[in-house]
């Protein structure tokens, strides 16, 4: 389907820097591009790079409604933030313009109670847990086995999540986590140290495609934090099971909340080769596969959401044919550099990256001069530049992450080295078996 965007008027709500791909993409093609959220515009990256920006707030469903009449927009969205989206719904609705999703599904989606709930009634596997009462905690946390992970119901981002190793640290993260909850809704999950994969879905029409299934190498290189993802490997050795047992329940789960179109990803531990999912996005995704994607199948679900915003239509053409978990035998990656806390002076080595063979894309997360704080640290927010790239062979996809994981330097104004140890050889297995296809 060709669809005629050039020229489209599209606002899009919240201006952080990771928004910046969004008016990156939308220009490429060839929209008009308008940012709006409270912040003024040196607190909004992505006001920088747009058309028009406003400095009304994403929240205010009226008052967005209203900068959409008056402007004409023909489209809007919302990028990287869960707790948007049904404000998001609300305001498309109101505008009567495209949304992908409706406001119950986001609902659903943005909630880790109620979106585990629904894994359970279908039989997709998901992250046991215990039910925790602050009226009777010493009773309710009796049988509790640890470690747990507690971490907030509607939250994203790595915030408010702890691990406890007893007790009194549970008793603490609840009420961490309750800061970061916007019901006051926590759980209290086992904590399962095992390596993690990532599923990517894309939707259109009703159909449900699975777009890939990438390992998530987390690394514990931080005291007092839970690990965070220091790169991405594409496609997984589990992606064969997964496809015969889970995806089955997975896209009945969908039809039944009446999934249209979009993305989702889902985040989970891998335990005996099955995927057991912990967080769910539908929206799009930090991690930028879909430059990953574009490479390696031919299509690009980011443009895919700017198409669907201004004209109600994903507009992929042949989207059965190009959706390979497979990725045609070729390998695709994602190297994710963490800073610790400091001022950042210079990000040494992103040119000389950009020129290595295979290397799609290095999108930097956090500029020279900004600071990573001591209240970012255990965040997702720690990364600071992310590699994409393509490999014919899962070997020379694994020497180039760790090429390019040498190459980079991130330094602070003191002259020290903030970067935080990364991927290395023993993360491309599990029990001496490749992670990988």
């Amino acid at each position: 389907m060709n669809l005629d965007i050039k020229g489209k008027r599209l606002l899009i709500l919240g201006g952080m820097r990771i928004s910046c791909e969004i008016v990156r993409k939308a220009h490429e093609l060839g929209m008009f591009v308008g940012v709006t959220d409270y912040n003024p515009p040196e607190k909004s990256p992505a006001k920088a790079l747009a058309d028009a920006s406003y400095q009304v707030s994403t929240t205010d469903v009226e008052a967005v409604v209203k900068l959409i009449k008056e402007e004409h927009y023909d489209g809007v969205i919302t990028g990287f933030v869960d707790v948007l989206l049904p404000y998001y719904a609300d305001i498309c609705s109101r505008a009567g313009l495209p949304c992908y999703g409706t406001k119950e599904q986001f609902e659903i989606f943005i909630n880790k109670d109620r979106y585990k709930a629904l894994m359970r009634e279908f039989g997709v596997p998901t992250i046991p847990e215990y039910e925790v009462d602050m009226a009777r905690f010493e009773e309710t946390t009796e049988n509790i086995v640890y470690p747990v992970l507690v971490k907030p119901a509607d939250s994203s981002g790595a915030r408010g999540i702890t691990i406890c190793e007893n007790r009194e640290e549970l008793r603490s993260a609840l009420f961490h986590a309750n800061e970061f909850s916007h019901t006051g809704t926590v759980l209290v999950e086992q904590y399962i140290d095992e390596q993690e994969a990532t599923v990517f879905w894309v939707f259109q029409d009703g159909e449900y495609y699975l777009a890939m299934i990438g390992n998530r190498h987390v690394k514990h290189n931080q005291e007092g934090v839970i690990p965070l993802p220091v790169g991405y490997t594409y496609p997984s050795a589990v992606t064969g099971r997964y496809i015969s047992e889970t995806m089955p329940h997975v896209r009945e789960m969908f039809r039944s909340v009446g999934i249209r179109d979009g993305m989702m990803f889902m985040q989970c531990k891998i335990v005996d080769g099955l995927c057991l999912v912990y967080d769910i996005g539908f929206r799009l995704t930090g991690s930028l596969e879909y430059k990953n994607l574009q490479a390696a199948c031919g299509y690009d679900p980011l443009a895919m959401m700017l198409k669907f915003a201004v004209t109600g239509s994903m507009g992929e053409p042949d989207l059965a044919e190009k959706a390979d978990p497979m990725l045609g035998g070729k390998y695709s990656y994602n190297v994710s550099c963490l800073a610790r806390p400091g001022k950042i002076a210079r990000i040494d080595g992103v040119q000389e990256v950009m020129e290595m063979p295979g290397v799609i894309d290095a999108v930097i997360a956090h500029y020279p001069g900004e600071e990573i704080t001591e209240k970012m640290k255990g965040l997702l927010a720690q990364i600071t530049l992310r590699v994409l790239g393509e490999a014919d062979t899962a070997e020379e996809m694994q020497q180039a992450m760790l090429r390019i994981q040498d190459t980079v330097k991130i330094v602070s104004d003191e002259g020290r080295e903030l970067m935080l140890p990364g991927i290395e050889p023993s993360d491309y297995t599990i029990k001496g078996e490749s992670v990988c296809l």
